[in-house]
């Protein structure tokens, strides 16, 4: 059975730290892309990172490249997002997801499978 656990969300002070995990079970992440998500009330879900199922490449939204840096431990199947300088915008419900192969896509379409979700709440 495929699953997605995520963790690590909380309330955050502006330009504070979070890592988010991703813990897979069910599946290898050596076969498939992984891809984080969030939504923010009233918006759309928007791709935020994605890591391919080799780990060699990563994709990254403008908003977050160079604060959000994705990682994954094979050994412990599980996909990180290190969350930095975090800014109230990032406020949302932060979302893993499995693509249907190992290459990124951009498109939450191409994501069958979902993790509950963590909420990030970035304020003072």
């Amino acid at each position: 059975q495929v699953q997605l656990v995520e963790s690590g969300g909380g309330l955050v002070q502006p330009g504070g730290s979070l890592r988010l995990s991703c813990a897979a079970s069910g599946f290898s992440l050596d076969n498939y892309a992984i891809g984080w998500f969030r939504q923010a009330p009233g918006k759309e879900r928007e791709v935020v990172s994605c890591i391919t199922r080799s780990g060699g490449s990563t994709y990254y939204a403008n908003s977050v490249k160079g604060r959000f840096p994705i990682s994954r431990d094979s050994a412990k199947n599980t996909v990180y997002l290190q969350m930095t300088s975090l800014k109230p915008e990032d406020t949302a419900v932060y979302y893993c997801a499995r693509g249907y192969s190992g290459p990124c896509t951009l498109d939450k379409k191409d994501y069958n499978y979902w993790g509950q979700g963590t909420q990030v709440t970035v304020s003072s």
